[in-house]
């Protein structure tokens, strides 16, 4: 069992960043699959970023390109989400998952339902 816990959320204003953290417990982090989803209210989960094992791979929503960056440190079994340029629209609230997948499809890390273990979410809210 992996037990994962965000923290790092709360109110930015447009154009403002934040760094979502996801610490794990209960097993070794590093060969599993990470991501980040979100939530916003009304709307279904979305795929945000997720990185891969070893975080030589990582993978990006098209609108989180170039302003969102996910990294993992597997000795201190975190993984991040530095989200910069923030807009309204960014407006959720931010899940950390994880897999055990030793190998994936690009489809099968962007979708919530490859995904074991789940964090209880960590709000996001952006004003304009």
């Amino acid at each position: 069992q992996v037990q994962l816990v965000e923290s790092g959320g709360g109110l930015v204003q447009a154009g403002g960043s934040l760094r979502l953290s996801c610490a794990a417990s209960g097993r070794t982090f590093s060969s599993y699959v990470t991501a980040w989803f979100r939530q916003a209210p009304g709307k279904e989960r979305e795929f945000v970023a997720a990185s891969n094992w070893s975080a030589r791979s990582t993978y990006y929503a098209g609108s989180q390109k170039g302003r969102f960056t996910i990294s993992k440190d597997n000795a201190e079994n975190t993984v991040y989400l530095q989200m910069n340029s923030l807009k309204p629209e960014d407006t959720a609230v931010y899940y950390c998952a994880a897999a055990d997948l030793l190998t994936a499809t690009t489809a099968q890390i962007m979708g919530a339902g490859s995904y074991d273990y789940w964090g209880q979410g960590t709000q996001v809210t952006v004003s304009s």
